[in-house]
This record gives C-alpha cells, structure tokens and sequence, in this order.
C-alpha cells in the first residue's frame, strides 16, 4: 500500500507534540497537585524530574531499540505505554503513585521520541521535502512547549489537575490506530549480533537517580547523613561502573569516542546547564505565581506566553545568526541574556506590576534559553562525522534532560532549605516563599553563568544550512 510521506508525518508530529506538551502542561497544575495529593515542598519537583530523568536516561536505548526492533513497532508501544501511564497519573490517589507514572510515562517518551524522529528522516528523501518536514517537526515541538502552560492552565481552571495527564489519552489512542494505516515499518540490520546495551542504560540511568535523591534527602537530613552518603557514593559508583560497561561494550549507547569531538564535549555541558536553568525557572515561578500572587492556572499559563513566543523567535533569528557569524558568539550572547533574564525575575516580589517584575526577565530568558541552546546542537552534531550525528544529537538530548533533573534538584532544595530557615526565623509564609524563589532563581542564574565559561570553551562553527536544519529539528 502506498502511503503519504505528509499523512506520515502528522502521526509522528503530533506524538512528538504531546511528549513536549507534557514537559510544560504540568508545571502550571503543581500547587494544585501538591494540595490535593499531599506532596511536601521537596517531594513535588519528583513530578517533574521522575519524568525527565527516565526520559533522558533511557532516549538512546530507545533509539537503538527502535532500530533493531522496528520504529514504528517501537513507536506504537511507546504511545501505548504513554497513553496508559497518562491515564493512570490522571487518577493517582497518592503522591507515590503520581511519581511512578511520571517515570514510566518518561519511559514511554523515550521509546516513541527517537523512534518517530527515525521515521522522519527515512520517510522523506534527503533534501527540500525533508528540510520542510523537519521544519514543521522543529516549530511543532516549540508550539507544544508554548501552548502547554496556556492548555494546563485551562484544563486546570476548568476541570482538575487531572486533565493534564487525561487529555494525552484520546489522542494516544487515535495515533496508535492511525499509525499501521499511514507509517511503514522500518528497521536496521546490522551485520553481527543485535545488541541493545540494557546494562547501560540501567547503570546510568540508576545512578542519575540516586544523585538525584541524595541531593533531595540532603535537605532534611544534612549533607553529612549516613543515607544521603550512601545515596551519593552509591550514584557515582553506578556511574562508574557505566563508563567501563561502555568503554567494553562493542555497540554501547553512548560512544564515548565522541566525546573527543571538543564540539560535543561543550555542547552536552551546556545544554546540561540549559535544561537546570529552564527546569528549575518554569517550576519556582509556577509555584510563586500561584501561591504568592494569588494568578489562577490559566493566568499563569497566560504570564509565561511572552516568554514562549520570544523562544519561538528566538530559534528562527538564532539559526540565520549562526550561518553568518558562528556558534560561538550566538551562544555567548544567549548565555548572558540567560543570565540577565534570571537576575531580572528575582527582582519580583508579591505585589509588583506583572509587566515591570516579571515580563522583561522572562522575554529575556525566552530569548537568551534558546540562543544557547540552538548553536550548542549545531556545534555538537557539526563535530562528529556525520553517521555519527544521530548519535551525537542522542547524547546531548540526554544530557539536556539529565541536567534540567539534577539542576532542579539542587536548585528547589536551595530554595526549600532557605523558605524553611526563614520560617523557623519568624518571618511569614508569603515572605518566606518570596525568599525562597528568589534564592532559587540566584541559583539558577549561577548555572546560567556556568554556561558562559563553558562557552568561551567551545569551538566556532560556521555550520551549513541542512546541518542547522538538522540539529533544530532533533
């Protein structure tokens, strides 16, 4: 049967949409998540780093499952998987169980993410037809960040919280049905034995998490515990035994010979620093916009639209800037708007004027987040030879996921640490969370500054048109 090159890439798009929908759909429902299910002011960043950090950790043993198993096999069970999962967080009881969701949620991403992005680039042939599809596939996947906080915000206000997992349900459902009908199967064959490298991304995703909670538990606990030792050592530990699991490995999930590509090295080091930056913002602000201003879910959806729309610019004037002066200007420049745009947002305070306070810091944000990390991918991908890109863009998407997931850790315990001294100093509960928040947001804009050394360490590419396509679209 013949089929459509473009019905193909609705299906695959509008996938791709609701995983993106769902990394922002979320945020504006978290205070009132965190009332009805009872999450402490620590416990509540689990709803958005469970999903994160499995996602991130499992992106390229998804891509690799994809490959040897089938994409759209792979496609479909991933949407199943996110669809039920969805489903099962719309009616989660406790917070335990809403954090488990979240995980195999990330799961189910990161088996249909990679899987449809492999779909695309074999569904259309090398040149105009695929450099438009990857066109819409890139401005979709940014739509879906934007509309997300304006669609959570809704569904929030209108019905409940719980709409924000139940509404990716009927359209999981329409794509499974529609995928047989308008995707081809599609797969590689390799020469010798198939290997998936589970080990892997067991080790490295296991160890991420363990980081992770150790920084979490350090909070109430102290750095010095035994647990939060046990948590940190055992993390690093797992980590390590990654690192020599793929050094031996003779097809491992992440080539560590790529990282030799200077390129590469600086590009996952930002983005890491991006992801902490972004995460750690979008969540402080929802919560203090909510519970210190008094904005309903779909105000604040609505307080976060100009900062979508200056990324959706952003991305669009980043790409043309790189091919006439380089990556490396245009990611410095997006570094220190980073910077400003955080600095600017800890300005705010209870009653300050929305578009005094807060709209100039999160315009420039918007800008200087995407300014970053549009030239890191190119120069990531334009380091490595180019049947090594796929690989290089799985790498670093990774380490964008896995960054936002430790960032937001540090960062929130940062600030729940800081809401908690200044309660037990005697200040009151709105007070303590503007202290808190802007503490956070301090701490973020220390990443955000990070990321301008790190910059001034990356090469300069000057990358041609098609390879600035690419790296956007991925």
């Amino acid at each position: 049967m013949r089929r459509s090159p473009w019905s193909a890439l609705v299906v695959l798009a509008l996938a791709q949409f609701i995983v993106v929908l769902d990394v922002t759909i979320v945020n504006v429902a978290l205070p009132d998540i965190q009332q009805d299910l009872g999450f402490s002011p620590s416990g509540l960043q689990w709803v958005i780093s469970a999903y994160t950090l499995i996602f991130g950790g499992f992106l390229l043993l998804g891509g690799r499952a994809a490959d040897l198993l089938g994409r759209r096999r792979v496609f479909i069970a991933g949407l199943l998987l996110f669809g039920l999962t969805s489903l099962v967080a719309g009616l989660a009881s406790t917070p335990e169980q809403l954090v488990v969701m979240r995980a195999v949620q990330g799961l189910g991403g990161a088996l249909l993410s990679p899987a449809a992005f492999a779909i695309l680039t074999v569904t259309f042939a090398h040149g105009r037809d695929r450099n438009i599809a990857m066109g819409i596939w890139g401005g979709l996947a940014g739509l879906g960040g934007t509309l997300g906080v304006i669609a959570g915000g809704l569904l929030v206000d209108s019905l409940s919280w719980r709409w924000v997992f139940l509404v990716n349900v009927p359209i999981a459902i329409a794509l499974v049905a529609l995928a047989p009908v308008f995707v081809a199967e599609s797969r590689v064959r390799p020469a010798g034995r198939r290997t998936f490298d589970v080990a892997g991304a067991l080790l490295g995703t296991g160890g991420l998490l363990a980081v992770v909670l150790g920084v979490i538990r350090a909070e109430p606990l102290g750095w010095g515990s035994a647990e939060v030792i046990a948590l940190l050592a055992g993390g690093l530990g797992l980590l390590a035994l990654f690192l020599r699991v793929e050094a031996r490995s003779a097809a491992p999930l992440v080539p560590l010979h790529l990282f030799r590509s200077r390129g590469l090295r600086t590009s996952v080091l930002a983005l890491a620093l991006n992801g902490a930056g972004f995460l750690a913002m979008f969540f402080l602000t929802a919560i203090f916009l909510q519970q210190v201003r008094g904005l309903t879910a779909l105000e604040t959806g609505l307080a976060f639209l100009p900062m979508g729309i200056a990324a959706i610019v952003s991305a669009v004037v980043a790409s043309q800037l790189v091919t006439r002066f380089g990556t490396k200007p245009v990611q410095f420049g997006g570094a220190v708007l980073s910077v400003l745009g955080l600095l600017l947002l800890t300005r705010a305070d209870a009653t300050g004027a929305y578009a005094t306070q807060l709209l100039p810091g999160l315009i420039l944000f918007g800008i200087g987040i995407i300014a970053t990390g549009t030239p890191a991918m190119i120069a990531a991908v334009a380091g490595v030879r180019p049947d090594e890109a796929g690989a290089a863009s799985g790498v670093v998407n990774s380490g964008y996921q896995v960054g936002g997931a430790i960032g937001l850790a540090v960062i929130t315990t940062l600030a729940t640490t800081h809401v908690e001294g200044l309660l037990a100093g005697g200040a009151n509960p709105q007070d303590a969370l503007v202290g808190g928040f802007e503490r956070g947001l301090f701490a973020a804009a220390l990443f955000a500054a990070v990321n301008i050394l790190t910059t001034l360490g990356a090469p300069r590419v000057r990358p041609t048109a098609d390879q600035v396509e690419a790296a956007v679209a991925a």
